[in-house]
């Protein structure tokens, strides 16, 4: 970058909260650029380069995510048995994988994302009355972060508490209402099934995580990328962990995910039918860091749109007494507990005033 564009790209505060604010004001995210005409990214989507590699970059083939087959595990007790030390491998060393055969069907998967599309592309003015950034069971908004120091990334978003307090049915949106509830409602029963295998990649009773009510709550995050005209200066989401114990994410072809794997970023490429499963932050504690909550974020790209729904398993968007901390049966003399317990809402709490620009939570709850 040239010394003059590195001026251009600085802005004082007052600046940045003044383009913040004319951007929100439109309530039509980044998709209203788009549909301006916008030429250049604005300067509040501008990110710092990245230290880390890509695989790209390097050319090396030899990282590839975890693809795991789960036709006959409910028939075949080796296969099963198989399944679970893949699983335990993949959480324990990527916190990453893709699952086929899972039981949700194509037809519906592709449904879900058509309703992506059909919601983001529909009339501005119908779109616009979901536009808020106030505490409701369906939102849509771009940037749930704009005014934070987060920077700015390209793409919008609608977000959905699904369980355990189901929302009503008539707030939701019309064009995207019974496929949203269709498709999260057999996410569940994939969910309720991911975490026995967890469960039981841990050592554990197979019912172990669904007790400790990791499967109780349940958010779906749709997300909608335009084409960006300069994606080398911004991205579609920026390097973070999730915050929950699990998501199920539903790509579509374009990809753009990626995973932070050794000090280089490896791609998540689209594989026809598969869901991507990662483990989020709270597994990662419970589990003593035996399964791995990987950082990742997904790149902005000259085609589009590229959509996408990450349905979250968390207890961080409902309301709960429970406290968690590392599993009691994973502790032992030779590996003692590496975290201290903590409510929900201190953990909630912590995140939002702490770790928006994508610091790790966990280091705050280290012994």
């Amino acid at each position: 970058m040239g010394e003059i564009e590195k001026q251009e790209s600085v802005m004082s505060d007052e600046e940045r909260d003044r383009e913040r604010k004319a951007f929100d004001g439109t309530k039509l995210g980044v998709k209203g650029l788009v549909d301006g005409g916008v030429r250049k990214v604005p300067r509040i989507f501008h990110h710092p380069k990245d230290p880390f590699k890509s695989v790209s970059d390097v050319e090396d083939k030899q990282f590839n995510i975890p693809v795991i087959d789960l036709a006959r595990i409910h028939e075949d007790p080796i296969e099963r048995k198989r399944v679970v030390e893949k699983v335990r491998e993949a959480s324990a060393t990527w916190g990453f994988f893709q699952i086929v055969n899972h039981g949700i069907p194509d037809t519906t998967q592709q449904e879900m994302l058509h309703g992506i599309h059909r919601f983001f592309e529909q009339d501005d003015d119908v779109k616009k009355q979901f536009y808020t950034r106030e505490q409701k069971s369906f939102v849509y908004n771009s940037n749930f972060n704009l005014y934070t120091q987060a920077p700015t990334t390209w793409k919008d978003t609608f977000f959905c508490q699904l369980a355990p307090k189901p929302p009503n049915p008539q707030e939701l949106p019309p064009v995207c209402r019974d496929i949203l509830l269709d498709f999260s409602s057999q996410v569940m029963k994939l969910g309720v099934l991911l975490f026995e295998l967890l469960s039981e990649a841990l050592g554990l009773n197979p019912s172990y995580l669904k007790d400790l009510e990791c499967a109780t709550g349940q958010t779906a995050f749709a997300h909608y990328h335009p084409p960006c005209p300069e994606p080398e200066k911004t991205l579609g989401t920026i390097k973070h962990a999730d915050v929950n114990f699990m998501t199920v994410l539903l790509q579509d072809y374009i990809g753009g995910l990626q995973v932070l794997h050794q000090d280089t970023w490896i791609d998540v490429t689209h594989v026809p039918g598969a869901l991507v499963i990662n483990i989020g932050d709270f597994l990662q504690l419970i589990s003593n860091d035996k399964f791995k909550s990987a950082l990742h974020r997904s790149l902005a790209k000259t085609v589009g749109p590229r959509v996408s729904i990450a349905v979250f398993f968390s207890p961080a968007y409902h309301e709960t007494n429970r406290t968690y901390g590392p599993i009691k049966e994973l502790l032992s003399e030779d590996s003692p507990a590496v975290y201290r317990e903590f409510s929900v809402p201190e953990f909630a709490a912590h995140y939002r005033t702490k770790c928006m620009d994508g610091t790790s939570p966990l280091l705050h709850f280290r012994i």
